[in-house]
């Protein structure tokens, strides 16, 4: 019984040293540059809320 606890153990340990290795490595991926070409507009959007039309 012994044996398979100390296994859980030493997974559960080399599990969070991957997770913590993924991490460090690649962060949070990857993010490209935001870069707006065009000038922004709201098009058809409503001009007051939804939760205010059903009132």
């Amino acid at each position: 019984m012994e044996i398979f606890a100390t296994i859980i153990v030493i997974l559960l340990v080399l599990l969070a040293a991957a997770t913590i290795a993924a991490l460090l490595r690649d962060g949070r991926g990857h993010t490209p540059p935001v870069s707006s070409h065009e000038a922004w507009s709201a098009l058809d959007l409503p001009s007051t809320s939804y939760t205010l039309r059903i009132f």
